[in-house]
């Protein structure tokens, strides 16, 4: 059994390594390529060249159009998933240099496509992160980085968020009902921060500034322990001095 399964392995990690190959000379070709031409440039036999091309089509990672092979949907998709995964990951390296510098968690989220995303936090083991307690989608009510985001909304868009996820409780100091939400948004000017204290997770104070992200409503926010809450405004003013570097740190990677 053991020999069996020792000479199998090669031969699957070879499939996948000449699939690999097949992928990366069509991906060459902006217009696609025949079987043949792809066989040859890979160095495989037409065969072989022919029964993978099938497999990688049946995947969703190629597409054939009038006898070419391009690039399909799925291979797309892992491509658009790496590049968001490093834009993504640009911003977590940038908001480190800002949470070394200021002491506390940073959390950095936009609103699209009608919901609350999360993109990147920002935290170490003496300035620890609020840990999600209530889906973070849902609860925009409740913590400060969602009411800076629906904030930002057009009256519109912010009934339509709060008919798809209404207030509710998630601790005794959550704010009460719709209406005693919407009158606090209509209250806070769209420049200044939000502050929410023990709304979303006991023993947590957070504030949550608007940050100009094109036509993306986007928010940066902090947290602090309750007990330290002294530390709130002097982080959120250091905060508001650094979103300049920030902006010009991200690039375009704000804009996801």
């Amino acid at each position: 059994m053991a020999t069996a399964t020792n000479s199998a392995a090669p031969t699957l990690i070879g499939s996948v390594q000449r699939a690999l190959r097949l992928l990366e000379a069509v991906g060459s070709h902006a217009d696609g390529a025949p079987a043949k031409q792809l066989a040859r440039e890979t160095g495989l036999p037409l065969p072989t060249a022919y029964h993978l091309l099938r497999t990688l089509t049946y995947e969703g990672y190629l597409h054939r159009v009038d006898g070419l092979f391009v690039i399909g949907d799925a291979a797309r998709r892992l491509v658009a998933g790496e590049a968001l995964q490093n834009r993504r990951g640009k911003i977590e390296n940038v908001l480190a240099q800002v949470r070394d510098r200021i002491g506390v968690p940073l959390y950095f989220a936009v609103y699209r496509d009608g919901e609350i995303e999360l993109l990147a936090v920002a935290d170490a083991p003496a300035a620890p992160a609020v840990e999600e307690c209530a889906d973070f989608r849902e609860t925009g009510h409740a913590h400060a980085i969602g009411q800076c985001l629906l904030g930002q909304l057009d009256e519109e868009a912010r009934l339509d968020h709060l008919d798809r996820h209404p207030v509710q409780p998630v601790t005794p100091y959550t704010v009460r009902d719709r209406k005693s939400l919407l009158d606090r948004l209509a209250r806070t000017d769209r420049i200044q921060p939000s502050v929410e204290r023990q709304e979303y997770a006991l023993g947590t104070v957070c504030a949550a500034i608007p940050v100009p992200a094109g036509s993306v409503a986007a928010s940066m926010a902090i947290s602090v322990p309750l007990h330290q809450e002294e530390r709130l405004w002097p982080a959120v003013d250091r905060l508001r001095g650094e979103v300049g570097w920030l902006l010009r740190s991200l690039g375009v990677s704000i804009s996801i």
